[in-house]
């Protein structure tokens, strides 16, 4: 699988992540190495995790499956700042205080990127700075980033944590895809001209920051796959015919789509079985024409203007 470098101490990173926030519905230690493993073999090396997925036990269970070695082989990303059913706290002493919980579960000495989960609208910027600042001397993280943020945020943290923020993490999917949506729908007075993030494809770009695509086969926040979906009839045939053609899944066709887009976007991929891990994987080799990825949008109910 092809690799690319996030930051200059996070390299050789692969375009497809697993995220683990599945992973304790596998059993125990044992299935989970199992799917590491597996995910490793299929060139991942990639691992996605929150300290909210699981309530930390996710982090936790992972910990406990590694064996000795295996953590230099891998980048490990996880996120904070959710506190479950009070707020969103980006607060210095609570991001210190999440990462020390992370690595305690996670049983590394270090973070290879930390995330900010979702905006905290009571952020005060050189509170993040400062705990950023000693998050890496510390060496205890060694890159920064958000998810769910848009750039005039990122904008407002860059300006006093030394442009240390160097990924987004969003909804991103093939049915799901509001940025690309406005983006083609500029200066049309219809809902999908709506700019909802700010122009965020565009901003990483200029800016060189990695996108990540969570939820890559979801066609809403909560509504469900699009996958052998009655709802998408036309897109999943159009998905069939491709899979046939590449001689690969739906699954890999649905992340070729987003590897195809010259963002370099990241995709994070969360099933929990090792064969459609394995299978998924097939995407970075997947040469998407452009006629084909334009046939996969307008196929999933979008319109050109």
């Amino acid at each position: 699988m092809r690799k690319f470098q996030i930051s200059e101490k996070v390299m050789d990173v692969s375009r497809i992540g697993l995220g683990c926030m599945r992973i304790t519905g596998l059993g125990g230690e044992k299935e989970v190495r199992e799917l590491i493993g597996s995910a490793m073999e299929s060139g991942i090396n990639f691992f996605d995790h929150a300290d909210i997925y699981a309530g930390g036990e996710a982090e936790e269970i992972f910990g406990n499956a590694l064996t000795p070695g295996l953590r230099e082989q891998m980048v490990i990303q996880t996120k904070c700042a959710i506190r479950p059913g009070v707020c969103y706290d980006f607060s210095r002493d609570y991001i210190l205080q999440s990462v020390d919980g992370s690595l305690k579960r996670l049983k590394t000495d270090y973070i290879d990127i930390l995330l900010l989960h979702r905006p905290d609208a009571l952020m005060d910027p050189e509170e993040v700075a400062e705990a950023f600042e000693i998050l890496e001397k510390s060496g205890k993280v060694r890159a920064f980033g958000v998810s769910n943020h848009n750039p005039m945020q990122i904008e407002l943290l860059n300006s006093y944590c030394g442009g240390k923020i160097c990924i987004d993490q969003m909804q991103f999917s093939v049915a799901h895809c509001p940025t690309i949506d406005a983006g083609l729908n500029v200066n049309i007075h219809n809902d999908a001209g709506c700019n909802r993030d700010g122009s965020l494809i565009e901003y990483s770009r200029l800016k060189k920051m990695t996108l990540q695509a969570w939820s890559p086969f979801q066609y809403g926040m909560f509504e469900g796959t699009f996958i052998g979906s009655p709802k998408f009839p036309e897109l999943n045939a159009v998905l069939d015919r491709l899979a046939e053609k590449y001689q690969v899944t739906q699954n890999a066709v649905a992340i070729a789509w987003i590897l195809r887009h010259p963002a370099g976007i990241q995709a994070i991929v969360g099933s929990t079985n090792k064969k459609r891990i394995q299978e998924t994987a097939k995407a970075d080799a997947v040469q998407m024409t452009r006629e084909e990825w334009y046939e996969l949008y307008l196929a999933a109910g979008k319109q050109l203007p």
